[in-house]
């Protein structure tokens, strides 16, 4: 993303919580652009600017977006369930089948997407699924993303003490040097 001159830098690894939120900004902002460009071109191929920034936002998805559920299924989630109540415990389980559900529609986009800027053109029925698939995944992000910051991340700094946090940092920076091929 380019650098805004006066915008907060990300958070780093000793702010892992920061680090989630600064990925739902990532998201917010990829996702928007996979709304917009199945909204605003309605038929034909897209431009070299629209194919571009699909293109981007895609990849994004399936590495960075991939990434951060990892992140939080993998090292944040499981040290809230030892500390959190019941009703926490349903608010992450429901937060891993979104993950799941979100999954499935990324891979409904990619595929929707892929065939648009490979014959320059979609059909109308895929075309409405492709708007169905973007419309469910921003209405399930806005939730998803809502819960996460309000309720999860704010109970996470509240329950885990400076060692958890730290280690929760230490994983996520091993995360990226060493992703899963």
């Amino acid at each position: 993303m380019p650098v805004q001159i006066g915008a907060k830098l990300d958070a780093g690894f000793d702010d892992p919580l920061g680090m989630l939120k600064d990925c739902h900004r990532r998201i917010e902002n990829f996702l928007r652009i996979l709304c917009q460009a199945a909204e605003r071109r309605p038929e034909g191929a897209l431009s070299a600017a629209e194919r571009d920034a699909v293109e981007a936002a895609l990849t994004y998805f399936r590495t960075g977006g991939e990434r951060h559920n990892r992140d939080e299924e993998d090292s944040l989630f499981p040290r809230l369930r030892e500390a959190v109540s019941a009703a926490d415990l349903e608010a992450i389980r429901e937060l891993e089948t979104e993950h799941g559900e979100a999954a499935e529609l990324h891979a409904t986009v990619e595929r929707l997407y892929s065939r648009w800027i490979a014959s320059g053109s979609l059909s109308s029925e895929d075309r409405q699924s492709l708007l169905a698939a973007t419309d469910r995944l921003q209405r399930l992000y806005a939730g998803h993303i809502q819960v996460e910051e309000n309720v999860v991340f704010p109970r996470a700094a509240a329950m885990l003490d400076a060692r958890a946090i730290a280690a929760i940092g230490s994983e996520f920076q091993n995360r990226r040097a060493h992703p899963r091929r």
